[in-house]
């Protein structure tokens, strides 16, 4: 199956990526994003128990900005449903942040330390613990790992001709990862979106190239990028053998 398509990084950083994949369907490629969004699994509390809350916001405000908070996630460890425990304690005046979080297993942990959770004043306390759960996003949105995950066809410019020698040129803007006649694949932002300058004085021709997509993926840190879309292609997998054993019955 795997032989089928064609995969290669844009631009690859641990949090973000533009990934070039060639041999999809529009209806595969919708799947790939759907599953990257929904059936990934992440961490994230779920329940929290208070043992003394002298602040200003109730109990249940305190719990669901801790649930917004993102926590790494082993994947390869846990397996969904199991439960992590977090506990903070924490006296005014003083902000208690993410980074404040202590966890019964450093593999999760908060991916950012510095989300504020509450300003504490003088005299207030913060005390709970609280059950993170391995969850995925069909179930709740807090568990979607991918908070920014799209994808557009990968589109060739090809030149056509010279421009007119009185020719006004306009801005001809075009965002997104090209390809160029020769084979180059880039991104527009090297030559700030517009076309005239990549081609100054040509004309040109922009088309869809069938079956190639650019996945632009964002993670919010539970998982890398790059994790995100390889568990996300497992989880479709999963599932088309599931259905293949089903029908073979």
């Amino acid at each position: 199956m795997t032989d089928e398509f064609d995969v290669s990084f844009v631009t690859r950083e641990d949090r973000s990526a533009r990934v070039l994949i060639r041999g999809l369907t529009p209806a595969t490629a919708n799947g790939v994003r759907r599953a990257m969004i929904a059936d990934v699994p992440t961490f994230s509390v779920d329940t929290v128990r208070f043992v003394e809350n002298s602040s200003v916001m109730f109990d249940e405000m305190v719990g669901l900005r801790l649930g917004l908070v993102p926590l790494t996630t082993p994947l390869a460890d846990y397996e969904v449903g199991d439960t992590v425990t977090l506990a903070l304690e924490k006296e005014g005046p003083g902000t208690a942040y993410s980074g404040d979080l202590e966890t019964a297993d450093d593999r999760v942990q908060p991916a950012d330390e510095d989300i504020p959770i509450i300003e504490l004043k003088e005299g207030q306390r913060l005390e709970f613990e609280a059950d993170a759960v391995l969850d995925t996003g069909k179930d709740h949105a807090k568990h979607q790992g991918g908070v920014g995950v799209g994808y557009r066809h990968l589109q060739r410019v090809e030149v056509v001709g010279d421009r007119e020698e009185f020719d006004e040129p306009e801005p001809q803007i075009l965002r997104g990862v090209i390809e160029t006649e020769d084979g180059e694949v880039l991104h527009t932002d090297e030559f700030d979106n517009d076309l005239t300058n990549r081609y100054p004085g040509k004309e040109v021709r922009v088309e869809d190239v069938p079956g190639a997509f650019v996945f632009n993926v964002e993670s919010d840190g539970s998982l890398s990028a790059e994790e995100l879309l390889v568990r996300a292609v497992e989880s479709l997998q999963d599932r088309a053998d599931e259905l293949a054993d089903a029908v073979a019955v």
